[in-house]
């Protein structure tokens, strides 16, 4: 089967997705053929932004970092070693610049100790395990969502639905915060692009300072959010970025006080 990606040109289907376990082709070269959720919040909040970080990239965030050490040690414990561990405290120490200068992309011994502290927590938990149990981890895949081509990897697939695994420093204010960073966007896409009913679809969450654990479902009105803010992007999309370089000189916000 194929499918045609945002260069307008026709890929094999199974043959991108299998290439999708591959992180470096995953964030690289497909961040520019298809979008994904992050795409979405990135063109609701700004095209400009969108603009500006698909063509330059961003920092890496404190945040991006722990997950992605969290979600390696509890998905992908295999690929622990290959990770690449600073015996400092701080990311401010020498010998932590010269190994970044080595190797790449490096952690602290704290960013470490953080990330053994977390998973041990939630593996622990029964409610949890059960969770991870008779499940595929990190599953790709590519598909259209209104006529346009997406990408993305489910943490945690079984045949009853999605689980997605979060953290947060305030566990009570979830809600708000899953708000506040659209993760509707990314219950709506997947739960289209994976054939999956929004019920089914649930966030494993653990606060990272108490590590209390919390299971959030998601109701139909967080997932018809979601549909609206996809379907916002995906327009902004079509105006701006689908005709040669985007002109976004006179972009403006219309609002009343």
């Amino acid at each position: 089967m194929k499918i045609q990606l945002l260069d307008q040109k026709k890929y094999d289907k199974a043959k991108v997705i299998d290439k999708m376990t591959d992180d470096e082709f995953y964030y690289g070269e497909l961040n520019r053929l298809a979008l994904s959720s992050s795409s979405i919040k990135l063109l609701v909040d700004s095209p400009k932004k969108y603009h500006y970080i698909t063509k330059y990239g961003q920092p890496e965030s404190q945040g991006l970092r722990d997950g992605t050490l969290l979600h390696t040690l509890i998905l992908e414990p295999e690929k622990w070693e290959k990770f690449h561990f600073v015996d400092v405290a701080s990311k401010n120490a020498k010998a932590y610049k010269e190994a970044k200068a080595e190797f790449g992309v490096v952690y602290t011994r704290t960013e470490k100790e953080n990330a053994e502290r977390v998973a041990d927590a939630l593996l622990k938990n029964e409610v949890a395990v059960r969770m991870l149990s008779k499940a595929s981890f990190e599953v790709p895949i590519l598909g259209e969502v209104m006529g346009v081509p997406f990408r993305g990897k489910a943490d945690i697939l079984t045949d009853k639905g999605i689980t997605d695994i979060k953290t947060t420093s305030d566990i009570k204010a979830f809600p708000y915060s899953a708000k506040k960073y659209g993760y509707e966007i990314q219950v709506y896409l997947y739960c289209n692009l994976f054939n999956v009913h929004y019920s089914d679809f649930k966030f494993l969450v653990i606060d990272k300072g108490s590590l209390d654990i919390g299971v959030f479902d998601v109701s139909e009105e967080f997932y018809l959010e979601g549909e609206r803010k996809v379907q916002y992007g995906v327009q902004i999309y079509k105006d701006f970025f689908t005709s040669g370089e985007p002109e976004l000189d006179n972009y403006i916000i219309n609002g009343t006080l």
